[in-house]
């Protein structure tokens, strides 16, 4: 319910625009800004639009008094993107309707707040497939996973969010509704200008609808955990996989070993696939169309590689219950914080690169927290590594310093500082460590062309002031 003062100008407007129970303020607002991992600021006022209508008059009323706008998905981002202090926190849970799934185009339509899970189930249904999984996959909007370009566990293959829109349809900073809802996948007609929006951040629009790629719906799935002996043989499996499984490969996830003791061992619930004490473990996932003969040339391919050295030891699951328990140990990430929270980092950078830089910065850490814990896996596939590192130490200087070890080698290889994330707050210091003078100068021009008083999500990505 809304708490509200009759002489409060914002808050009478929004009420207007969206009626009393749509509109939250005060106190109330305060309880809607717990997001999943951190509080989200102290947001002036929560609104809860029912319909890109309802967010273009929003908007205009923001645009109107000059109050910030920031967009919230599924309130999960680790970058602080929906941080909202003095603001509008606009929330698109209430817009969460999937419109229409056109079988014959492979195309899904979907309101922004729609669950990522609950859009997945509805492609599987009819027999296809939206490619992008993750591990918020429970709370994480489509609408969030666009403004952020989400990656995920299957990039290797299917790429990006990027990837899979189609056409999408966005709200300006002054309420303006641009509606570029292609259905098409050869579309040769002038600015592709949903781009403008993708892994923005919500910075240069609000996104409200979309327009998804599927795909056919895998007939077979075959998943196991390998294990190596060195890093070199890493990206040689990986290449050996792409090309022996035919462009099957859907998950390429390696773990150092202190991540996969972690999640192996209690109070973690996972059991380990395989035994402790090898340098790298790899979970291994292929997608298919014929379940027996798909089943027999992975097991096949995976003895081979056994046979030339390529890995030591492998598990494959055999029934589904099997291939859920592996996947459960990747994204057993909340195991990092047993000892009080972990400071998390998505990089991204070459293979080659990968274990000289992880080397180097597991040196510096150790230099400087004999006792610190380094857990390092990703979807190397595709070059994203998560490094998650606790000191034992808190406070805003140690999260500098670390951040400092962890971000400073990224420069001179080449690398990325968030690599599927977004760079939200957290990140915006290190932006030019990733991004040339003249990319953030055409950041800046795009963003004061399509916000000029600067209310959309101000703050985030980068500073234009």
């Amino acid at each position: 319910m809304s708490e509200t003062l009759a002489s409060d100008p914002l808050a009478d407007a929004l009420i207007e625009a969206l009626g009393p129970e749509a509109v939250f303020t005060g106190e109330a607002a305060l309880e809607k800004a717990q997001g999943a991992w951190m509080r989200l600021g102290s947001p002036r006022a929560v609104v809860f639009p029912r319909s890109t209508e309802e967010v273009s008059a929003v908007l205009k009323v923001a645009h109107r008094l000059g109050v910030p706008v920031v967009p919230w998905g599924g309130k999960t981002g680790l970058a602080g993107g929906a941080t909202a202090d003095a603001a509008i926190a606009l929330s698109l849970e209430k817009m969460n309707r999937i419109e229409e799934i056109d079988v014959a185009s492979a195309t899904m339509t979907v309101e922004a707040g729609c669950i990522l899970q609950v859009a997945c189930e509805a492609a599987e249904a009819q027999g296809l497939l939206l490619p992008l999984d993750l591990g918020a996959r429970g709370s994480a909007t489509i609408g969030g996973n666009i403004s952020t370009n989400a990656g995920g566990n299957r990039v290797v293959r299917y790429g990006m969010m990027r990837d899979m829109v189609l056409g999408l349809e966005a709200v300006l900073a002054d309420g303006t509704i641009v509606s570029s809802m292609n259905r098409l996948m050869k579309n040769n007609t002038g600015y592709d200008l949903k781009q403008l929006f993708i892994g923005a951040e919500g910075t240069l629009g609000v996104i409200t609808r979309a327009v998804l790629r599927l795909r056919s719906a895998p007939l077979s799935q075959n998943t196991a955990y390998v294990a190596t002996e060195d890093f070199d043989s890493i990206p040689r499996l990986l290449r050996m996989l792409e090309s022996a499984l035919g462009g099957g490969l859907s998950a390429f996830e390696v773990m150092w070993p202190a991540f996969y003791t972690l999640v192996t061992t209690p109070p973690a619930n996972g059991t380990p696939p395989l035994p402790h004490g090898h340098p790298y473990y790899v979970l291994v996932e292929a997608l298919g169309g014929d379940e027996a003969a798909d089943a027999e040339r992975f097991e096949r391919v995976l003895g081979k590689a056994l046979e030339d050295g390529l890995i030591v030891d492998a598990v494959i699951a055999k029934s589904q219950a099997e291939r859920a328990k592996m996947w459960a140990l990747r994204d057993d990430v909340g195991q990092v914080n047993r000892k009080g929270p972990a400071i998390t980092f998505d990089v991204s950078l070459r293979i080659a690169d990968m274990p000289a830089y992880v080397a180097e910065i597991d040196g510096k850490l150790r230099a400087r927290w004999p006792d610190v814990d380094n857990y390092v896996f990703g979807h190397l596939g595709d070059g994203n590594l998560h490094v998650l590192v606790w000191t034992g130490e808190t406070g805003p200087e140690v999260k500098k310093a670390v951040e400092a070890i962890v971000y400073g080698p990224l420069e001179a290889i080449g690398g990325s500082v968030s690599a599927e994330h977004g760079i939200g707050l957290h990140k915006k210091a290190y932006l030019p460590l990733s991004r040339s003078e003249a990319e953030i100068a055409l950041m800046r021009t795009l963003k004061r062309a399509l916000d000029p008083k600067g209310i959309l999500n101000p703050g985030k990505i980068l500073d234009v002031a």
